[in-house]
């Protein structure tokens, strides 16, 4: 594989908390779930560092673990990474870190993959595009959610808005009454979406978290084959400019509602041969 990626944080100042790495073998990308300043997550170490390690560990088991399926990796490398943790963290707070998951490898003749939450995967089958992913959907916050993208950026009620629904979505997820996502359980690797490819059928594969995935799904830039078409003739590089692009000509997210102005953004573009 050609292997391509671009990301960038929100802003100068921030560490991104998203993370990839890829192999000739596999690739991952993870895109840590942030959470308001003032919500205690039980952690001293933060999200950034929970998604590079969780990535780190996962790609390993990818590479050296053929015989353990994708949700068997996954579900290793979530144990693997809650015992670096050591006992001033509290595992069980419902605000630990946590991150959304894609991840692909070559097994024999196929590509096996597995995605978790809103992060997304694009496969391109000679012109046959298939997405997958954003397959953790909380329809009880979905109205809460909306109101919070009614409200000016910055805004006192916004932010009010905004606390009340990151603590129902952290008091759901992993519980089996709301989204699944990779945190401390390694059970919720059993909920991610899995699949295999025929390499023969497959001529690229692109990885995003949904701070890129706003070029088709929030801004509609252009449908999913153009953007294939995009990170194919100028790079990754590129369509995260065209996104940044537009969301400096939106700072109050008047045109298109949004979560936040700016978003972590990462995309990894791999073309076969």
């Amino acid at each position: 594989m050609r292997v391509e990626m671009a990301g960038e944080a929100q802003r100068p100042d921030r560490v991104s908390e998203d993370y990839a790495a890829a192999t000739p073998e596999a690739l991952v990308l993870l895109d840590g779930s942030s959470s308001p300043a003032a919500l205690e997550s039980g952690c001293q170490h933060g999200t950034a560092w929970y998604a590079r390690r969780l990535g780190v560990h996962l790609l390993t088991r990818l590479v050296d673990r053929p015989d353990r399926t994708m949700a068997q990796c996954l579900s290793d490398a979530i144990a693997e990474t809650a015992s670096l943790h050591g006992a001033r963290c509290d595992l069980a707070h419902p605000n630990t870190p946590a991150a959304m998951v894609v991840a692909v490898r070559r097994h024999g003749p196929a590509l096996q993959y597995l995605v978790l939450g809103d992060s997304l995967l694009v496969l391109d089958r000679f012109g046959a595009i298939a997405v997958i992913g954003d397959n953790q959907p909380f329809p009880a916050g979905e109205a809460l959610r909306h109101e919070v993208h009614a409200m000016p950026p910055g805004s006192p009620e916004r932010a009010a808005l905004h606390m009340r629904y990151a603590v129902a979505v952290r008091a759901a997820r992993n519980t089996g009454r709301g989204p699944w996502i990779a945190a401390a359980l390694p059970k919720a690797a059993d909920h991610a979406e899995t699949g295999t490819v025929p390499l023969s059928e497959l001529r690229s594969l692109t990885a995003l978290t949904d701070g890129a995935s706003r070029y088709v799904e929030r801004f509609a830039l252009g449908s999913w084959p153009d953007a294939v078409a995009l990170l194919d003739d100028q790079g990754p590089a590129e369509l995260l400019r065209r996104v940044r692009q537009v969301e400096a000509g939106d700072p109050a997210c008047a045109r298109w509602p949004r979560g936040r102005a700016r978003d972590d953004a990462t995309v990894v573009y791999a073309r076969l041969p």
